[in-house]
């Protein structure tokens, strides 16, 4: 299932991906797993799906925040960027410990991202986002 999801984003198919989230909640721990594949347009699909479903689901997104927050310790800076980002995008005070811990990553902009993301946490602002 995971791998027929991410080969559907890849393609493009985000409507589709979308209406399969609403209709079965127990895919929203496999966010992780997209935001963490090895393709740019399943991890921005990701990002996007995200971004939809937030006003309208943000209970069952909240279900995602473990498997994003366990890609801040992924080998791939970009990966560990998208995870404090999409943290940020999401905004609960959950996702605080795993950023407070990825503002110390020895990359710069995996820094930065995380310490925006605690900001806009704190604050109760996602203008960063936009």
């Amino acid at each position: 299932m995971k791998k027929m999801i991410a080969d559907y984003m890849e393609k493009g198919f985000l409507d589709n991906i979308v209406d399969m989230f609403k209709h079965d909640k127990s895919l929203y721990p496999m966010i992780g797993d997209m935001l963490g594949d090895e393709r740019s347009r399943v991890r921005l699909g990701a990002v996007a799906l995200v971004e939809t479903l937030l006003t309208s689901d943000f209970h069952n997104i909240l279900r995602a925040v473990p498997g994003i927050a366990m890609l801040l310790k992924n080998p791939h800076p970009t990966i560990r960027g998208d995870a404090a980002y999409l943290l940020g995008i999401i905004g609960h005070k959950d996702a605080l410990p795993y950023l407070l811990e990825a503002a110390n990553d020895e990359n710069e902009l995996v820094r930065e991202a995380a310490l925006e993301a605690i900001e806009a946490i704190k604050s109760g602002d996602k203008s960063f986002l936009s």
